[in-house]
């Protein structure tokens, strides 16, 4: 699997979520930006685990993506990130994301994985983010495939 183009498909699969009318949108990034108007969610860090299957037939990775909901009011935060974090819904990362697995039989990511899950929100908390706080989680997503491509 070619990690970069996992990344951009993470984040494209999460742009098709509908926040409540006059929040705007959620802005949506395969990489770990510099700086970030809020909301945001983006892929961060990968964990590699390579050679699940003998012959180099299937990796695991297992990426930490962040959502930071706002900075400016926290209870209006919260209840942002409260309908990203829900695991349904127009605002579900959850559902968004794991949409992309495909129907039965197909690939995931456009057939750049085999299958995905995003298998956990942790850390609901502040995070400091390029010298500013955001009320925000993070979302550990595993994705395995093929290991020769």
């Amino acid at each position: 699997m070619q990690i970069s183009a996992v990344r951009d498909a993470i984040a494209d699969a999460a742009r098709v979520v509908q926040l409540p009318t006059g929040i705007g949108k959620l802005t949506c990034l395969g990489y770990v930006p510099d700086s970030v108007v809020a909301p945001v969610f983006f892929v961060g860090e990968v964990d590699i685990t390579f050679d699940k299957v003998m012959g180099r037939a299937m990796d695991e990775l297992l990426f930490t993506c962040r959502v930071l909901a706002g900075r400016a009011d926290d209870r209006s935060a919260q209840r942002i990130l409260d309908a990203l974090l829900s695991g349904a819904g127009e605002a579900s990362l959850k559902q968004a994301i794991e949409a992309a697995r495909g129907a039965p039989g197909e690939y995931a990511l456009g057939g750049l994985a085999d299958d995905l899950h995003l298998e956990r929100v942790q850390g609901y908390r502040w995070y400091e983010h390029a010298g500013s706080s955001y009320v925000g989680a993070e979302l550990a997503i595993k994705v395995i495939g093929d290991g020769r491509t």
